[in-house]
């Protein structure tokens, strides 16, 4: 299988909606998760910051999403299909991005925080797939 062919099958227009809401419950999640640890106005004055924190978490499902699946056609037909596609994604972009985190963008990866990444992120994506297909 070439690898035009691979993409293909893990890739389908009708999916364009879910990659919207999966981007903006990862980012509402680490929003929240920073809001938790630093102040608004801290935020205000390093405008920067949150782009830092996004970085990491939105390459590492930009590559692996697809490739896993999260946006093919199984996903976009019913909930009891997308929530495992988008969760099995989520959990190794959670752990490139904790060690793109790590290694080449400021931040840690603590196991404690890991932890709370890959629980939080299955929460918030598996959460809104399964609003998106209640209300569809």
């Amino acid at each position: 299988m070439d690898v035009q062919s691979f993409l293909a099958a893990r890739l389908d227009r009708g999916a364009v909606p879910l990659a919207v809401g999966d981007v903006a419950a990862i980012v509402t999640m680490l929003t929240v998760g920073t809001l938790n640890h630093t102040s608004a106005a801290f935020l205000s004055s390093n405008p920067l910051y949150l782009l830092e924190v996004y970085a990491p978490f939105m390459i590492a499902w930009a590559v692996l999403a697809p490739l896993v699946g999260a946006y093919s056609a199984g996903a976009v037909e019913t909930a009891k299909s997308s929530i495992p596609l988008v969760v099995r994604s989520w959990i190794p972009a959670a752990v490139v991005a904790l060690a793109l985190r790590a290694l080449v963008f400021r931040g840690g990866a603590a196991l404690t925080f890991a932890v709370v990444m890959v629980v939080s992120g299955t929460v918030a994506l598996g959460g809104w797939r399964a609003l998106y297909f209640r209300l569809r």
